[in-house]
Protein backbone atom coordinates (compact mmCIF):
# COMPACT_ATOMS: atom_id res chain seq x y z
CA UNK A 1 0.00 0.00 0.00
CA UNK A 2 1.34 3.74 -1.31
CA UNK A 3 2.72 5.96 1.72
CA UNK A 4 1.77 9.79 1.99
CA UNK A 5 4.96 11.27 3.07
CA UNK A 6 5.70 15.38 3.05
CA UNK A 7 9.58 16.09 2.85
CA UNK A 8 10.73 18.82 2.97
CA UNK A 9 7.33 20.76 2.43
CA UNK A 10 6.60 18.75 -1.05
CA UNK A 11 3.83 15.76 -0.93
CA UNK A 12 5.18 12.30 -1.84
CA UNK A 13 4.05 8.98 -2.47
CA UNK A 14 6.17 6.18 -1.73
CA UNK A 15 5.35 2.40 -2.98
CA UNK A 16 7.29 0.61 -0.20
CA UNK A 17 6.96 -1.44 2.92
CA UNK A 18 5.92 0.80 5.67
CA UNK A 19 8.63 -1.17 7.76
CA UNK A 20 11.34 0.18 5.53
CA UNK A 21 13.98 2.35 6.99
CA UNK A 22 12.95 6.07 6.34
CA UNK A 23 16.59 6.69 5.43
CA UNK A 24 16.65 4.61 2.08
CA UNK A 25 12.97 5.70 1.34
CA UNK A 26 15.12 9.25 1.24
CA UNK A 27 18.15 8.39 -0.31
CA UNK A 28 16.80 5.47 -2.90
CA UNK A 29 13.53 6.50 -3.55
CA UNK A 30 13.30 10.55 -3.34
CA UNK A 31 16.96 10.76 -4.01
CA UNK A 32 17.80 12.76 -1.11
CA UNK A 33 21.25 12.30 -0.39
CA UNK A 34 22.09 14.27 3.09
CA UNK A 35 21.57 12.05 5.78
CA UNK A 36 24.00 9.39 5.76
CA UNK A 37 24.22 5.63 6.45
CA UNK A 38 26.62 5.80 9.53
CA UNK A 39 26.17 2.84 11.37
CA UNK A 40 22.40 1.46 10.68
CA UNK A 41 22.19 0.92 14.55
CA UNK A 42 20.89 4.60 15.33
CA UNK A 43 24.13 5.54 17.94
CA UNK A 44 26.08 8.00 14.82
CA UNK A 45 23.65 10.32 14.19
CA UNK A 46 25.02 10.63 10.67
CA UNK A 47 21.20 10.07 9.28
CA UNK A 48 19.32 12.40 11.77
CA UNK A 49 16.26 14.25 10.19
CA UNK A 50 13.31 15.71 11.54
CA UNK A 51 9.69 13.61 11.83
CA UNK A 52 7.30 16.20 13.23
CA UNK A 53 10.00 18.53 14.56
CA UNK A 54 11.92 15.96 16.59
CA UNK A 55 15.32 14.80 15.36
CA UNK A 56 15.19 11.22 14.69
CA UNK A 57 17.70 8.38 13.59
CA UNK A 58 16.52 8.05 9.86
CA UNK A 59 17.82 4.48 9.72
CA UNK A 60 15.94 3.26 12.58
CA UNK A 61 12.76 4.88 11.95
CA UNK A 62 10.25 3.10 9.86
CA UNK A 63 8.63 4.76 6.99
CA UNK A 64 4.83 4.32 7.96
CA UNK A 65 6.03 5.77 11.31
CA UNK A 66 7.17 9.24 9.40
CA UNK A 67 4.03 9.20 7.07
CA UNK A 68 1.87 12.04 7.81
CA UNK A 69 4.49 13.54 9.79
CA UNK A 70 6.46 16.53 8.32
CA UNK A 71 10.03 15.82 7.41
CA UNK A 72 13.06 17.40 7.24
CA UNK A 73 16.12 16.71 5.94
CA UNK A 74 19.41 18.91 5.12
CA UNK A 75 17.95 19.51 1.97
CA UNK A 76 14.87 21.25 3.32
CA UNK A 77 16.56 23.32 6.26
CA UNK A 78 17.19 26.12 3.06
CA UNK A 79 16.78 26.00 0.00
CA UNK A 80 19.74 27.80 -0.50
CA UNK A 81 22.41 27.07 2.25
CA UNK A 82 21.67 29.91 4.46
CA UNK A 83 20.18 28.60 7.10
CA UNK A 84 21.65 30.53 10.30
CA UNK A 85 22.88 26.76 11.55
CA UNK A 86 24.48 26.17 8.35
CA UNK A 87 26.46 29.67 7.85
CA UNK A 88 27.30 28.91 11.85
CA UNK A 89 29.07 25.82 10.28
CA UNK A 90 30.92 27.75 8.25
CA UNK A 91 31.94 30.72 10.56
CA UNK A 92 33.16 28.62 13.41
CA UNK A 93 34.89 26.32 10.18
CA UNK A 94 33.27 23.05 12.09
CA UNK A 95 33.64 20.50 9.18
CA UNK A 96 36.43 18.78 9.01
CA UNK A 97 35.64 15.62 7.08
CA UNK A 98 32.29 16.47 6.70
CA UNK A 99 30.31 13.06 7.08
CA UNK A 100 28.62 13.24 10.31
CA UNK A 101 27.55 17.24 9.43
CA UNK A 102 23.93 16.88 8.12
CA UNK A 103 22.84 14.90 10.80
CA UNK A 104 24.92 17.23 13.15
CA UNK A 105 22.64 20.20 11.80
CA UNK A 106 19.44 18.75 11.90
CA UNK A 107 19.99 17.61 15.90
CA UNK A 108 20.93 21.18 16.51
CA UNK A 109 17.87 22.32 14.34
CA UNK A 110 15.83 20.42 16.63
CA UNK A 111 17.58 22.16 19.82
CA UNK A 112 17.19 25.55 18.65
CA UNK A 113 13.11 24.60 18.02
CA UNK A 114 12.43 23.17 21.44
CA UNK A 115 15.45 25.07 23.23
CA UNK A 116 15.96 28.83 21.39
CA UNK A 117 18.70 30.19 23.65
CA UNK A 118 20.68 26.76 25.05
CA UNK A 119 23.37 26.59 27.68
CA UNK A 120 26.22 24.70 27.12
CA UNK A 121 25.06 21.58 29.37
CA UNK A 122 21.47 21.66 26.84
CA UNK A 123 23.37 21.67 23.68
CA UNK A 124 25.77 18.90 25.32
CA UNK A 125 22.82 16.72 25.97
CA UNK A 126 21.27 17.18 22.86
CA UNK A 127 24.33 16.38 20.67
CA UNK A 128 25.59 13.41 22.72
CA UNK A 129 24.04 10.78 19.88
CA UNK A 130 26.25 12.95 17.46
CA UNK A 131 29.89 11.46 16.77
CA UNK A 132 32.06 13.22 14.51
CA UNK A 133 35.43 11.28 14.29
CA UNK A 134 37.03 14.52 13.89
CA UNK A 135 36.50 15.87 16.93
CA UNK A 136 34.89 19.31 16.24
CA UNK A 137 32.57 19.42 19.07
CA UNK A 138 34.01 22.73 20.98
CA UNK A 139 32.93 24.21 17.60
CA UNK A 140 29.90 22.37 17.11
CA UNK A 141 28.86 24.13 20.41
CA UNK A 142 29.98 27.95 19.78
CA UNK A 143 28.17 27.24 16.12
CA UNK A 144 24.93 26.58 17.81
CA UNK A 145 25.18 29.57 20.16
CA UNK A 146 25.39 32.03 17.05
CA UNK A 147 22.42 30.01 14.98
CA UNK A 148 20.53 30.42 18.17
CA UNK A 149 22.34 34.23 18.55
CA UNK A 150 21.03 35.13 15.03
CA UNK A 151 17.65 33.64 15.69
CA UNK A 152 17.75 30.70 14.14
CA UNK A 153 14.71 28.65 13.43
CA UNK A 154 14.07 25.02 13.14
CA UNK A 155 13.19 25.04 9.76
CA UNK A 156 14.12 26.80 6.41
CA UNK A 157 11.72 28.90 4.86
Amino acid sequence: MPLKLTVNNVAATVDVPPEMPLLWVLRDVLNLKGAKYGCGIGMCGACTVLVGGRAVRSCMTQVGVAAGQPVTTIEGLSPDGQHALQLAWETHDVPQCGYCQAGQIMSAAALLEHTPHPTDAEIDSAMSGNLCRCGTYPRIREAIHSAAEAGAPARGK
